[in-house]
């Protein structure tokens, strides 16, 4: 173990990555009875009588509640709250400085979903959104369910949706580099928890042919036949693998196209040489890939990964900050599906013009992908809303 005295990632994190800033001049009396009493009485009385006035006259229009309860953290897995604290600081840091979007960690002390739901129901008038981040397949599924429909904020686990959003990204541009058109593609998806899930559901939605899609879980390849699966993994089995592919990953992969790993673990070269060649690997999983970017150049023509010493960075990061700041900004009560993909096909344009096998991604620091994706995201709110 380093000394954390001297470690600078511990040095950092010395006091947290997060503080309160006033945004008011607060010098004078007369400061103290406009921010405060007597004069904050009037705007209380204003929301009171019209809760619409709430996000222009207090923060709530620009900040986001980041929930966990820390049971599925990074590749940490059950860490509890306190373990993922700092993870959510992070998170917090990363809306602010790429979004402009101010967000509060809440841990959890609680695993119990129907806890989760009342928690933070009951801390929703505080804030103008829900992030939810690193909870546990299944439990997660129903959670965001239940709060998007209990909430008139937008509700949004990063996890699933990010995740999906940035896949998809690059993917198109993926696509455009290999000259195949997304509909003509086999993908294996290589996990079936909340990313996988997600990323497939989004990947149909844009196009991908579902059948031509074979997800593995950590028994095999899904399939309609297969009795031990959830109903968030059945109805997708029910759709996706119209071949009847059966075994792991080495039969799953075999002619496969694209790779998206999403499952940690490692993924062989036994497996990785049944694909057809000049298609494209995603290892994602962090921070160990489940194939190494050198391993997976000799079987495929693009490979991404999800970390930052290597090209192609997949990172939730490009999608949740725009994401939430077009929501705010439009004033949205939900993210459909047409936002997300919104947000992808933005993620996607903001390099397609200079496409390179090294660079179909946009560096998680391009500063004109978050106000491109709120853009985006903000004009399919309101064209939803309008239509």
């Amino acid at each position: 173990m380093s000394d954390r005295s001297t470690d600078p990632v511990f040095q950092l994190h010395e006091g947290g990555k997060l503080a309160v800033q006033c945004t008011v001049p607060l010098s004078t009396r007369e400061d103290l009875s406009l921010a405060y009493t007597p004069g904050v009485a009037r705007v209380c009385e204003a929301i009171a009588a019209d809760e619409s006035l709430l996000p222009r006259y207090t923060w709530t229009g620009r900040t986001v509640a980041v929930v966990t309860d820390g049971s599925a953290v990074l590749g940490l897995g059950n860490i509890g709250p306190r373990g993922a604290m700092p993870v959510m600081e992070g998170k917090a840091v990363l809306f602010k400085q790429f979004g402009n979007v101010d967000a509060v960690p809440i841990c959890l002390a609680t695993q119990d979903p129907d806890e989760i739901v009342s928690v933070v129901t009951a801390l929703a008038p505080s804030f103008g959104g829900i992030n939810l981040e690193d909870i546990s397949a299944p439990r997660c599924f129903e959670i965001e369910r239940r709060l998007d429909e209990a909430l008139t904020i937008p509700v949004f686990h990063d996890d699933q949706h990010g995740t999906a959003i940035v896949v998809l990204a690059a993917l198109r541009n993926a696509a455009l580099l290999l000259d195949r058109k997304l509909g003509e593609l086999r993908i294996v998806v290589s996990g079936a928890g909340a990313a996988g899930i997600a990323v497939t559901k989004m990947l149909i939605a844009a196009g991908v042919n579902a059948g031509e899609v074979v997800l593995v879980d950590s028994r095999g390849a899904l399939h309609a036949g297969r009795s031990d699966l959830h109903a968030s993994k059945a109805e997708l089995a029910a759709i996706t693998n119209t071949g009847g592919v059966t075994g792991g990953i080495v039969e799953s992969l075999r002619g496969a196209d694209v790779l998206i790993g999403v499952s940690g673990g490692t993924i062989g070269a036994e497996a990785l040489a049944g694909m057809a060649p000049g298609g494209a690997i995603f290892a994602l999983a962090n921070p160990t890939p489940e194939v190494h970017p050198d391993i997976a150049r000799n079987h495929a023509a693009i490979v991404a990964t999800g970390r930052s010493d290597f090209p192609n960075q997949i990172n939730n990061v490009l999608a949740f900050p725009g994401v939430f700041r077009g929501a705010l900004d439009a004033r949205a009560t939900r993210i459909t599906e047409q936002m997300k993909l919104a947000a992808a096909t933005a993620i996607a344009e903001v390099v397609a013009a200079d496409l390179r096998p090294d660079s179909f991604v946009p560096s998680a620091l391009d500063e004109r992908v978050a106000p491109a994706v709120a853009a985006a995201v903000a004009e399919a709110w309101h064209r939803e809303a309008v239509g």
